[in-house]
């Protein structure tokens, strides 16, 4: 991966793992840097593309038009020479075909609301003048709320496959309703007109399906533009019309994301960025250490009011005295906590000049005995985090100094030598007894906890590392390949050839309601029906 290409997105957009992986295309799960939202990004090869290019040019138009709570929103694109990132609507209920092999079929209530769905998205399409042109359960997601969203417009050709099998279980009415859809010839086929008020589509309501945008694009929401404009410190009018332009940029983006905000219920408030000064390097170790599935937790942090925000903008005014607090710590014996406040020079002048004094005026007693040193609760920024993680080590920075400064005589050093090697034989024990707590954020020794979902299969086995050993030894007989890490197997097919036909993940996972030991089963790469039969096998092989 060029770092040029990314060094664009990164400035606005956190990158986490892979959720999906196509021919040309891959998606990234990410999150938006001044909102805090989580997106998808569909990164695209241009040289991959080559004659499919004008079509992803074509899908990019479209849902530019297209704004409607039924399609999956796109927020924001950025092209560089070599990429095309598409920022679009995190759905993190997965594929609708996913959801209907985990329950292996709908019932006809609950298709019925899905259809309507459908229905409803489709004919808002139409009346835009395009054709989606490729709908299957793949091409539709489902959001937080279990509502479906419509995604890949304009990238698939016309079908060849009018032949198909009806289900037994199927209803007379519902399958009328499948003949008149699904005829070859258009002047036969049902319109979406007539299918709004389809007798099969009404059973259970008392309206007809409503197509209409709930999300014009003409109207913007005051309270996003009030945020925006006391964050970028332009007027009201200014934000506006940069609004107005739609051009799918960070501005569009960041409105879309605050609105999405305040439609679910949350604060309309923006958050400082925390901007890597070298993109590049930060994207590397990024996508080093990211998960597929990154749970991304859902802090924020927030500008409250005008005034928090005036107080902030004074960041430059104050940058020497932050400098100065910066090199002190590097200077002094003893690390001076993170001013809460901007301290004027005179302050830290005298507090450095005290710091030496208070280091000669220690008795030898206080160094007889070592007490652990405990982490303070949980930081309130990044600069109270570093000092945190770096104060064992000053500590014993600031023993060294002591002992250049203070003054004693020859038959005091033996006794001082040995209390201060005690002291750094403790602060070492320290050091080793927090070292083991920074290595478990990074490694899993447990399998995640996770809300059942359609992603997931319950087992009956109440052991997770008996379900594991299990998949382990059905996937070695089945000739699957498998990476582990921790609970979670990065699986692939080849075919005979050596070519890689299918990737997939099966992670061990404890559930939370009800409470059982589940895997969950996600397809990055392949034809989606060779995975559900593979996928099938695997799992009635495993005896769960």
């Amino acid at each position: 991966m060029a770092g040029d290409d990314y060094e664009e997105i990164l400035k606005y957009y956190e990158l986490h793992g892979t959720v999906g992986t196509g021919g040309f295309a891959k998606v990234k799960l990410a999150r938006h840097r001044l909102t805090g939202e989580k997106v998808a990004i569909k990164i695209m090869d241009k040289l991959a593309l080559q004659d499919d290019l004008p079509r992803v040019k074509l899908e990019i138009d479209a849902m530019k038009d297209l704004s409607h709570q039924h399609i999956c929103r796109l927020y924001h694109v950025i092209e560089t020479p070599k990429k095309i990132f598409m920022v679009l609507e995190y759905c993190p209920g997965g594929e609708l075909f996913d959801y209907i092999i985990s329950k292996d079929h709908l019932s006809e209530e609950e298709a019925r609301i899905f259809f309507r769905q459908i229905v409803s998205a489709i004919a808002y399409v139409h009346s835009q003048g395009y054709a989606h042109r490729d709908l299957k359960p793949e091409n539709l997601l489902i959001d937080e709320e279990h509502n479906l969203k419509l995604i890949d417009f304009g990238l698939c050709a016309k079908p060849k496959r009018g032949k198909y099998s009806t289900p037994k279980w199927l209803s007379p009415s519902s399958t009328l309703l499948l003949d008149q859809m699904l005829q070859v010839d258009p002047k036969k086929r049902i319109t979406v007109q007539h299918l709004l008020s389809h007798p099969w589509l009404m059973q259970g309501f008392s309206d007809a399906v409503q197509w209409q945008s709930k999300y014009p694009l003409g109207h913007l929401d005051e309270d996003c533009v009030r945020e925006l404009s006391v964050f970028h410190q332009q007027s009201r009018e200014s934000i506006l019309q940069l609004i107005n332009e739609w051009k799918y940029d960070h501005m569009s983006a960041t409105y879309l994301l605050l609105l999405s905000k305040k439609t679910r219920g949350k604060r309309v408030r923006l958050r400082f960025p925390c901007l890597p000064e070298h993109a590049s390097t930060m994207m590397s170790t990024v996508l080093e250490h990211s998960r597929p599935d990154a749970q991304l937790e859902d802090t924020e942090f927030t500008l409250s009011t005008p005034v928090t925000r005036k107080v902030a903008s004074k960041k430059h005014e104050n940058k020497e005295n932050v400098e100065t607090v910066s090199a002190l710590r590097n200077e002094m014996p003893f690390v001076l906590p993170t001013p809460k406040t901007p301290l004027a020079k005179s302050q830290i002048e005298t507090q450095v000049q005290a710091v030496p004094l208070k280091a000669a005026a220690f008795k030898e007693s206080q160094f007889t005995a070592v007490t652990p040193i405990k982490k303070p609760a949980t930081p309130t920024n990044a600069d109270e985090l570093a000092a945190d993680e770096i104060l064992p080590e000053r500590r014993c920075q600031s023993v060294e100094l002591d002992l250049n400064l203070a003054h004693v005589d020859s038959s005091q050093k033996k006794r001082k030598a040995k209390i201060f090697g005690s002291l750094e034989r403790g602060l070492d024990k320290v050091i080793t007894m927090l070292t083991p707590s920074k290595k478990k954020r990074c490694t899993r020794d447990c399998p995640r906890k996770l809300k059942a979902h359609c992603n997931i299969t319950t087992t009956h086995l109440l052991n997770p590392d008996e379900l594991l050993n299990e998949i382990i030894i059905v996937l070695s007989k089945k000739h699957v390949e498998y990476v582990q890490k921790g609970y979670t197997l990065k699986c692939q097919t080849r075919s005979d050839f050596g070519k890689v036909t299918m990737e997939f993940e099966l992670e061990v996972c404890q559930l939370t309601k009800p409470e059982a030991v589940g895997i969950r089963r996600q397809r990055l790469k392949g034809d989606a029906w060779v995975y559900k039969r593979l996928i099938e096998d695997i799992l009635s092989s495993c005896q769960v």
